[in-house]
């Protein structure tokens, strides 16, 4: 999903406190902000314009006294040089009101990154009916790129699953000894695509027959993997490996429960579109002839 710029959008009356940190960059009061200790699931919004700036996905716990998350859904944020010369400013991609900073190398989480952000700058949206899948078929670049595409993905992100270590980075993970693999989480809207859909999707960008390999990349980290949020999903899952089956593919594909999701580092995150290089890891071939 893309946030635009200049395009039309209502701002709403704000409160001097409001007014002093989205308008004036402004900070308010450390442990004083209504989401600090929030961890319900759900969006935050831009309280200015209500730009989808955050997943609660991407809420860690700091104990700084601001609201920190890891990541920012896709094109929600920008970073500014801030004018005291040494920290990073991150704006509202769509309106431009000041959120907070961003502090890199602290080490909170794998992704190493941490935006902090004003209470007051956010409104929080408990989470509808919107569903999460998590998906493993190769390297996690190409999977994450195929699947963005698709109408009614909300947002994707690129991460570890399935293994034993606690916050494990790539290195880790690349060693083989952690048991996780590269995986996707998806968030997506049922009402406009399936998880059959979806399922059928991850099925088609990668060859399930193979175990623990894509193409040139060899490893248990690139193993093909559903790891399921709801015995619904695990039973259509089930059910389109029957299908593959009795289509002639000898399909290797994992089936597992969902457990901790660890967001890859940063620079991981939306890489083919950063690097402009083009997905050719992942390419779609119909499986199941509808």
């Amino acid at each position: 999903m893309s946030f635009l710029k200049n395009v039309p959008f209502l701002l709403v009356m704000l409160t001097p406190l409001e007014e002093y940190v989205m308008v004036e960059g402004g900070t308010e009061a450390p442990f004083s902000g209504e989401y600090v200790d929030l961890f319900e699931d759900g969006t935050y919004h831009c309280k200015r314009c209500g730009a989808a700036l955050f997943s609660s996905d991407a809420k860690i716990h700091s104990n700084t006294g601001w609201p920190s998350f890891d990541y920012t859904l896709k094109d929600a944020v920008e970073r500014r040089p801030d004018e005291d010369g040494s920290r990073t400013e991150i704006v509202c991609a769509n309106c431009g009101a000041h959120l907070g900073h961003v502090f890199e190398g602290e080490g909170f989480t794998s992704a190493d990154t941490r935006h902090c952000v004003n209470s007051v700058a956010l409104d929080f949206e408990p989470e509808a009916d919107d569903e999460r899948a998590i998906f493993a078929g190769g390297c996690f670049w190409g999977v994450e790129y195929q699947l963005d595409q698709l109408e009614g993905v909300l947002q994707t992100t690129a991460g570890y699953t399935g293994g034993h270590l606690e916050s494990p980075g790539y290195e880790d993970v690349c060693s083989g000894g952690t048991g996780h693999a590269e995986a996707v989480e998806v968030v997506f809207d049922p009402s406009v695509i399936t998880f059959e859909e979806l399922a059928k999707s991850f099925f088609e960008i990668h060859d399930p027959t193979t175990p623990n390999r894509q193409g040139a990349d060899v490893g248990s980290q690139y193993r093909s993997a559903v790891f399921y949020t709801s015995e619904e999903q695990r039973v259509v899952t089930e059910e389109l490996i029957d299908r593959l089956e009795g289509s002639g593919f000898d399909v290797v594909t994992e089936v597992a429960p969902a457990g901790e999701f660890w967001p890859a580092e940063d620079y991981h995150q939306d890489y083919y579109e950063k690097s402009g290089a083009g997905s050719h890891c992942h390419v779609r071939v119909d499986k199941f002839g509808d």
